[in-house]
C-alpha cells in the first residue's frame, strides 16, 4: 500500500511545479474598443447626430462583431497552447473478456477450455519536460496572434469609423449640391424663358434659343448624377449601420464647421502608432519565435509518464492489494531519421522570417508614403477651400454690382440672371471644396493611426 502513496505523491510532484501561467485575457475588451471608437476626437466636429451614427455603428456593424469573435477564437488558441504546458491526465479504462476457447497456449504450455475477464482501469498521467523552452515559445506565438489580432480589430475600428464619417460628410455635400443644382436650373429655365421671347421679337438667333436648351438639359443631367451619388452614399451608410431601409439622418451643410490648428508638419514616428506597423513587428517576432522552435525540434524530447488504478480478473477483486496497478518513468524521443522532414522545415522558417523583415521594412516606408501624402492632401484641400472662398466672394461682389446696375438701369435681368447663376457654379465649388478639405482630415487622422491630430506632435 506504501507504493500506492508513493505513486499518488508522484502524480502531485507533477502537477504541482507545471507553468500555471495565467493567459492574458479581455476582461477590460469593452473599455479597449470604445477607446479605438475614440469619440473625443470626433466630438470636435460637434456634430451629436455623427457621433450617435458612429455609436450605432460599434453596436451593429458586422466587421467589429467579427473582429471581435477574431479576438475570442485567438484567446482559445492561446489557452490551447498554454495546455502544452500542463501535465495531461486522463482515465484509460479496459474492460474484456476472453471468450471461451478449446485451447489457449502459453508456449509449450495449453489450457484447454480458457476463458476469462479482464478489467484494466487506470489514471494515466504525463507531463512533457520543457526541457528546450520548445512550448513555452509556441504559447509566445500564440500571444503574439493575439496581439495581431486586437491591433486587427483596432485597424477595423479606424478604418470603419473614417470611412463612415467621410460617407456622411458627401451625403452632406450631395444635399447642399442637390439644392444649388435645382436653383440653377430654375434660373436656367427663366433664362430660356426670356431667350425666347428675345427670339421671338427679333432679338437673338436661334442658335441663342438652342444654347440654352442645351445647357438646361445638361444642368438637369448634372443632377441626375447627383441624385443617384446621394443614393448611393446612402445605402454604403446603411450597411455600415446594418440598417437596410432607415433613413440617415444628418446635419445641415450650413451647421458644418472645419477643424483649425491641424500641424502642418508630423513626425514620422508617428507612424508607430499605426495598427499595420504593430502588427508587422509583431509577426516579425512571432517568425523569430518560428525559427527558434523550429531548431528545437530537432533536439529529443522528455516526456515523464505513469499510472495508477486497478487491474484484475474478477470484479470482486478490484480494491484488492494485489490489484493495484502503479508505474512511472521517463520516456525519450528522438527521430533518428525523418527524410530531411525537419531541416526542411527549418529552412522554410528562416525563409518566413527574411520574408517577414522585409515586409517589415515595406510597412514603414509605406506608412511613411501614406501620412505625408494624408499631410500634402490636407494642405492642398484647405488651399483649394481659402481659393473657392475668395472666387466666391467675388462672384457675390459682381452679383451685388449687377442688381445695382439692374435698377439704373445698366443691366438687365437676363444679366442679373446669369450672374446669379454663375455665383452658383462657383458656390458649388466651394461647397465641394469645404467637404473635401474636412474629408482630408478624416484621411489624415487614419492615416496616424487614429491619433488625435491636435496632439499629434506631443511625446514624439
Amino acid at each position: 500500500m506504501k507504493k500506492f502513496y508513493v505513486i499518488i505523491l508522484l502524480f502531485l510532484c507533477l502537477i504541482l511545479p507545471a507553468q500555471a501561467k495565467k493567459i492574458q485575457n479581455n476582461e477590460n475588451h469593452t473599455q479597449n474598443t470604445l477607446l479605438y471608437l475614440n469619440l473625443d476626437w470626433w466630438q470636435y466636429f460637434q456634430d451629436d447626430i455623427l457621433n450617435q451614427h458612429l455609436k450605432t455603428l460599434y453596436e451593429s456593424n458586422y466587421d467589429i462583431k467579427n473582429a471581435e469573435l477574431k479576438i475570442k477564437e485567438n484567446e482559445k488558441l492561446v489557452k490551447m497552447q498554454m495546455a502544452n504546458e500542463l501535465p495531461f491526465v486522463s482515465f484509460d479504462g479496459f474492460i474484456s473478456r476472453d471468450l471461451q476457447s478449446s485451447v489457449q497456449r502459453f508456449g509449450d504450455m495449453v489450457i484447454p477450455n480458457y476463458s476469462q475477464n479482464n478489467f484494466q482501469l487506470p489514471l494515466t498521467a504525463g507531463y512533457e519536460i520543457d526541457l528546450w523552452g520548445k512550448n513555452r515559445l509556441k504559447t509566445k506565438m500564440a500571444n503574439e496572434q493575439l496581439f495581431i489580432a486586437n491591433q486587427a480589430e483596432r485597424a477595423v475600428y479606424i478604418s470603419l469609423t473614417s470611412n463612415f464619417t467621410a460617407e456622411y460628410f458627401n451625403l452632406i455635400k450631395a444635399d447642399k449640391l442637390i439644392n444649388i443644382q435645382d436653383e440653377i436650373i430654375n434660373i436656367q429655365k427663366d433664362i430660356l424663358s426670356k431667350t425666347e421671347d428675345k427670339y421671338k421679337i427679333g432679338l437673338c438667333s436661334t442658335d441663342n434659343v438652342l444654347n440654352e436648351k442645351k445647357l438646361l438639359s445638361s444642368f438637369i443631367e448634372e443632377k441626375n448624377k447627383l441624385e443617384e451619388n446621394k443614393e448611393i452614399i446612402l445605402n454604403v451608410l446603411r450597411v455600415y449601420l446594418s440598417k437596410p431601409e432607415e433613413e440617415i439622418e444628418r446635419k445641415s451643410y450650413e451647421d458644418i464647421i472645419l477643424l483649425s490648428d491641424i500641424p502642418e508638419e508630423i513626425n514620422t514616428n508617428i507612424i508607430e502608432n499605426r495598427p499595420d506597423y504593430i502588427i508587422s513587428e509583431s509577426n516579425l517576432r512571432k517568425t523569430g519565435y518560428d525559427v527558434r522552435v523550429a531548431k528545437k525540434e530537432l533536439l529529443p524530447n522528455f516526456i515523464i509518464f505513469g499510472q495508477i488504478g486497478v487491474n484484475a480478473y474478477r470484479i470482486n477483486s478490484l480494491f484488492n492489494k494485489t490489484s493495484q496497478l502503479a508505474n512511472a518513468g521517463i520516456m525519450p524521443s528522438f527521430d533518428l531519421f525523418s527524410g530531411g522532414r525537419k531541416l526542411a522545415f527549418l529552412q522554410f522558417k528562416k525563409y518566413q522570417y527574411e520574408e517577414a523583415i522585409n515586409n517589415y521594412h515595406k510597412t514603414i516606408l509605406d506608412d511613411i508614403k501614406e501620412v505625408n501624402l494624408g499631410l500634402f492632401s490636407y494642405k492642398t484641400a484647405l488651399k483649394n477651400f481659402e481659393q473657392s472662398e475668395e472666387r466666391l466672394k467675388t462672384e457675390h461682389e459682381l452679383y451685388n454690382l449687377n442688381l445695382e446696375k439692374q435698377k439704373i438701369g445698366a443691366a438687365s435681368i437676363l444679366d442679373n440672371l446669369y450672374s446669379r447663376q454663375a455665383d452658383l457654379i462657383v458656390q458649388k465649388e466651394e461647397v465641394s471644396n469645404k467637404i473635401d478639405c474636412l474629408i482630408s482630415v478624416i484621411s489624415l487622422y487614419k492615416a496616424v493611426g487614429g491619433k488625435n491630430l491636435f496632439e499629434i506632435n506631443e511625446n514624439i
